[in-house]
């Protein structure tokens, strides 16, 4: 099973990167703001605006992650890490070894999809 320490480690990495995409996105806004580039009629603007997409759709990912990370960190405190949260069952140590941010046990998350 993840501990306390790995857990940390994992939230410090995902906070690095949430700060590095957030920088990246907020240079991008900002090149796009000072260009002319019209995303309808330039062909650069097209690029650009997907750039902008993507680059946001990373920054909501990481911050995601961030929050399952303390939330995770949470349940480590309150002594449920690593129990179900639907059928209160033991999480094996290999899911939460894959997904440490995890709150269903492999069973309970094939169902719910």
């Amino acid at each position: 099973m993840v501990n306390l320490e790995e857990l940390r480690g994992l939230r410090q990495q995902a906070a690095r990167r949430l700060a590095a995409l957030d920088l990246a996105y907020a240079d991008l806004v900002a090149t796009s703001t000072d260009s002319n580039a019209d995303d309808e009629h330039d062909p650069e603007g097209a690029t650009i605006a997907f750039e902008r997409s993507q680059l946001g759709a990373l920054v909501d990912q990481a911050r995601r992650r961030l929050v399952e990370l303390d939330e995770a960190q949470t349940r480590w405190h309150a002594g449920s890490y690593g129990v179900c949260d639907r059928c209160r069952a033991v999480i094996p140590p290999e899911r939460l070894e894959a997904r440490p941010s995890a709150r269903t046990c492999v069973g309970c998350a094939s169902h719910r999809r």
